[in-house]
């Protein structure tokens, strides 16, 4: 109304999910308007170490990947000097990025894209139940240990830890749900929860096929001679994922399609081939694959969940198998590669594995150490799995940011701390020496505490 037109639009939220829907359905209504105002990007209150970054790229990620963004900001509850390289990393792997080779064209309508699902809120893409993937079922984690062979030892990475004394396996909330071997099979007995997936031509030769099951190439799995009766997993790049392809595999109920593209513009590839099964009437379920080549710990973390975690938001991916490295190469450990898995997952609300923590970046107002208070509720309440824990530096933006939390725990004054549940509080000016103690009681008069225990089978 005032012809001021020099403005930057923000639509930051600690969701993922909302922040991404939010920021598209601002340029959808700005273009019906004819406005064209630069977007600020940003995951408020990300939470801190792995979480952080994650479901930070998982929301900014996904946006720039739309070719959505001017600015960014990463809010980290770390010191500021560490939210700049995880902001660069994320910005500048567009920096010289060529022009995408394989992704066809999208049906329009009267110069309108028309997409079988909508980009402004999530539905997952119905599909079929293979074995424990798809449907109704959450994500699945496959590990990949290429050429390496199965013991009980190198499980450990993957949430699997074999009490010899006991003869039971521990079985933690990080555990993966099938293990990929180029060749060989598991020489002892499996835990109940594993699968194993290894190359046809060696599934084959097996003569116990007891929850093993076999992955072929295109052309292995159309000239077969032998198929398991349970699930078969296919594995296709997304330029040969197409309409002749999908009507080739939608009849068999016993197929599960791995997706994989090699080009710079993996998540917009990938993407693609979800709207052409949706489009061909094809439910079979989909395990996103995602190579990163060799690009060190940090930045795997950050293009995971950008190319994964933007799929997910949209609805589609019945599971994720992540590696970094060739055979024989060094690269990102087991370990760090299925919690990035899991906290990809997280992050986007599609599988919940351990608590989730709404804290915010300090700043002036802050009225309390939030990186010791933060570790300080980590260590008493990291069990407590689908927990949501809002935990603000003060009273300002606090109630709001934190809006999507179960708990909230916000300063309110020196050394006063107000308890929220939901977004109502609860008790005000508790002192914060007893204030962690406080929350902990909270949580239980609520009914969502639960002790400590492991799960053993």
């Amino acid at each position: 109304a005032e012809n001021y037109q020099n403005i930057v639009l923000s639509m930051k939220a600690s969701n993922a999910q909302v922040m991404v829907q939010a920021y598209r359905l601002l340029v959808q209504h700005m273009k019906q308007a004819g406005m064209n105002y630069p977007l600020h990007l940003g995951v408020t209150e990300a939470g801190d170490g792995e979480d952080g970054r994650i479901k930070s790229a998982a929301g900014i990620g996904t946006l720039l990947e739309d070719g959505l963004g001017d600015t960014v900001r990463v809010s980290l509850t770390e010191d500021p000097e560490f939210e700049i390289p995880v902001a660069k990393m994320l910005v500048d792997r567009y920096t010289g990025r060529g022009k995408s080779h394989g992704i066809p064209m999208l049906k329009e309508l009267d110069g309108k894209i028309i997409l079988p699902y909508s980009p402004y809120e999530h539905e997952r893409r119905k599909t079929r139940t293979v074995l424990n993937i798809g449907g109704h079922n959450p994500p699945r984690v496959i590990a990949n240990y290429l050429g390496k062979e199965i013991t009980p030892a190198n499980l450990f990475a993957v949430g699997y830890q074999y009490s010899v004394p006991l003869d039971k396996w521990n079985i933690t909330d990080l555990a993966c749900d099938y293990v990929f071997v180029k060749d060989g099979s598991a020489s002892f007995e499996i835990p109940g929860t594993l699968g194993i997936i290894t190359n046809y031509s060696n599934w084959k030769t097996l003569s116990d096929r007891t929850r093993h099951y076999p992955l072929f190439n295109g052309e292995e799995y159309f000239s077969a001679d032998k198929r398991s009766p349970e699930a078969n997993f296919i594995v296709a790049d997304s330029n040969i994922a197409q309409k002749e392809f999908i009507d080739k595999i939608k009849s068999d109920k016993t197929a599960v399609l791995i997706l994989r593209a090699t080009c710079d513009h993996a998540m917009a590839e990938i993407r693609r081939v979800f709207i052409s099964l949706m489009e061909n009437d094809c439910d079979v379920p989909v395990i996103i694959d995602r190579n990163l080549g060799n690009v060190g710990e940090d930045k795997f973390r950050l293009y995971a969940a950008t190319d994964c975690g933007g799929l997910l938001l949209d609805g589609f991916g019945d599971g994720i198998i992540l590696f970094e490295a060739a055979p024989g190469e060094k690269g990102v450990s087991p370990t760090v590669i299925n919690s990035t898995a899991f906290g990809i997952l997280q992050a986007t609300r599609t599988r919940i594995s351990k608590t989730e923590y709404i804290s915010c970046p300090s700043c002036g107002r802050t009225l309390f150490d939030l990186q010791e208070t933060t570790n300080k509720i980590r260590q008493r309440t990291s069990h407590l799995k689908g927990v949501k824990i809002g935990i603000m530096g003060c009273i300002v933006n606090g109630p709001g940011e934190m809006a999507d939390a179960d708990y909230g725990y916000v300063g309110t004054g020196p050394g006063k701390i107000t308890l929220y549940k939901g977004k109502e509080v609860v008790k005000k000016n508790v002192p914060e020496a007893d204030a962690v103690d406080a929350l902990i009681d909270l949580i239980r008069q609520n009914g969502d505490w639960v002790e400590v225990k492991e799960a053993v089978h």
